[in-house]
């Protein structure tokens, strides 16, 4: 049965599916923390793997590529014609805030946006996205087990990367968003509209207060084990 954009057949995906938007990234995490792995998509290069935690908990590994286009497409499918039930962004993002350090996680438990994403529910009025609330206390509960440094709150999902007016963040910044990236406001909506759950874990890659602080291409690719460890812990709790 596949979709337009997943080339997949029902049951080639577990019930919980971490997304990132860089097929490396999607591979590398296979590759480093599943077993007996069976890619289940290729199309578009948006690979996809399924495979087995090392405690034997069954979950799968997407591509979701950049923005909320394409997150909003993947999960969409997959919620709707995989019988995916959970789905946890793990991705990369800057941060707006003077307190958190590179390569700290940020937990999203809301997403505000710049974008017109929700125009399309005809809402009388603003719509706040939020992950699950049980799965931001299973992050929570991971990372302070690990003693990995993270912070909860609120990130902004931007549509434009390369903002023509540099010092935009810093009215976000004053209402206390903690980063930015560009898929969380897509994701929470569409699990919200199609009643299953969503969560997004990120770390921090940039420094919007401290512009000197960036990571390495490769670190952005390879070098976030402590927050994929951390969104495997809470995939495994939920696994069927």
């Amino acid at each position: 049965m596949g979709t337009p954009h997943i080339n997949a057949e029902k049951g080639d995906f577990s019930n919980v599916v971490l997304i990132a938007g860089d097929p490396n990234r999607a591979k590398w995490i296979a590759e480093t923390y599943l077993h007996d792995v069976k890619q289940v998509n290729a199309v578009r290069g948006a690979l996809g793997y399924t495979g087995l935690t090392k405690n034997n908990k069954r979950i799968s590994v997407m591509t979701s590529g950049m923005g909320q286009p394409s997150i909003g497409i993947y999960s969409y499918e997959l919620y709707s014609y995989f019988d995916v039930d959970i789905i946890i962004r793990i991705g990369t993002c800057g941060v707006y805030q003077p307190q958190i350090n590179l390569f700290d996680v940020l937990i999203a438990a809301t997403a505000s946006t710049d974008s017109n994403w929700a125009s399309q529910y005809k809402l009388n009025g603003t719509y706040s996205a939020g992950a699950d609330f049980d799965l931001v206390l299973s992050a929570v509960d991971a990372y302070k087990k690990n003693n990995i440094p993270f912070h909860a709150g609120n990130v902004l999902s931007a549509d434009v990367f390369y903002d023509d007016d540099k010092d935009t963040w810093k009215s976000w910044a004053k209402m206390g968003v903690l980063g930015v990236e560009m898929e969380s406001y897509a994701l929470y909506c569409n699990a919200a509209r199609l009643g299953k759950k969503a969560l997004c874990l990120l770390t921090a890659t940039d420094h919007f207060v401290n512009k000197v602080e960036k990571a390495t291409v490769e670190q952005r690719t390879y070098g976030l084990a402590r927050m994929v460890e951390g969104a495997i812990e809470v995939a495994e709790k939920y696994a069927k």
